[in-house]
């Protein structure tokens, strides 16, 4: 089974990011045959500042590469290497229905918290459907927020295929509701546009203000709290046990428990947790070259099934006569 996703290096990775996406991707290296890629395309929608999204590329790279992702293993580029994916995003531009773009509620959201609209943000659909149907993708892991883009992504190949015949694997969503939306310190879904996030390899004086600024309500020590309602309590169970999420839980639900002790452990936590991966990154970040080096092997290997894609498509549109 093919499996792809990707990840926008417009700001330093956090651990919702981790959670959400990274550690899957990781995972199912051993299992499947694994597409992830650092999207800087989709980026430009938000970064303006070139010097900044090319060094987050190469960082969002360190990242993931210290975190345990094997190139080797799977297939591990950056998007703007392999420019058969742009050639598709036009071909898909003409068979895609303006109404299908217009009824995004990604760009709406946008729009209304005053991002100037333009028509990289408009067409970001149409780029991601290429994303997905230039590798034949079986499943795609998506947060809540991205459901409609795959949906949308699935609209696409499904008329493609119908004006032009079988072409395109017609992808599934891959989504956990466990860890749909990860919360942020101020409740909000984990987010580098909130300015809301605590980062994987944080600073560790950093990392524990941050956690101590974690927003919770205003019940006092000898009051029963809700843990089904509370981010910190959502945020220390992503790393915890079942067993010790069931004994936390307890301490919610009856008197005594500080919130401020929840968030010591919280900070202790994470800064353990990726204790391990902190000298391979910090490595990896001394020897940039190596890890462009890396990323331009995985491009040509990409690149190598993004061409035979993309050979059929021309051929069936008529670009190839």
């Amino acid at each position: 089974m093919k499996i792809l996703s990707g990840i926008q290096p417009s700001g330093t990775l956090h651990i919702g990011n981790y959670f959400g996406m990274m550690r899957q991707m990781i995972r199912y290296q051993k299992e499947h045959t694994l597409f992830c890629f650092i999207v800087n395309y989709h980026a430009l929608t938000s970064v303006t500042d070139g010097p900044r999204l090319a060094a987050d590329t190469l960082s969002a790279a360190a990242d993931f590469l210290a975190l345990g992702l094997d190139p080797a293993k799977c297939f591990f580029w950056v998007q703007g290497d392999v420019p058969e994916v742009t050639e598709l995003t036009w071909i898909l531009s003409n068979v895609t229905p303006m109404g299908l773009l217009e009824r995004a509620h990604s760009y709406k959201d946008k729009i209304a918290k005053g991002i100037a609209p333009n028509h990289g943000l408009f067409a970001y659909p149409v780029l991601m459907a290429a994303d997905i149907l230039l590798y034949q993708a079986d499943r795609v892991p998506v947060g809540k927020d991205q459901k409609q883009h795959l949906e949308m992504t699935r609209d696409i190949a499904i008329r493609f295929n119908y004006l032009y015949g079988d072409t395109f694997v017609v992808p599934e969503a891959e989504i956990d509701d466990d860890l749909a939306v990860i919360p942020g310190i101020d409740g909000q879904k984990m987010s580098k546009s909130y300015g809301n996030t605590i980062d994987i390899f944080e600073d560790e004086a950093e990392l524990k203000k941050k956690v101590m600024s974690v927003v919770t309500d205003s019940r006092g020590v000898q009051e029963v709290k809700d843990p089904d309602t509370d981010n910190l309590f959502a945020l220390i169970s992503l790393f915890m046990t079942a067993d010790e999420r069931a004994e936390l839980k307890a301490r919610y639900l009856a008197p005594g428990l500080k919130y401020s002790e929840v968030k010591k452990d919280l900070a202790r936590r994470i800064w353990e947790y990726f204790t391990p991966y902190r000298e391979k990154r910090a490595a990896l970040v001394a020897r940039p070259d190596d890890i462009r080096d890396i990323l331009k092997k995985g491009a040509e290997k990409t690149r190598a099934e993004a061409v035979k894609t993309l050979d059929v498509v021309m051929k069936k549109v008529g670009l190839v006569y």
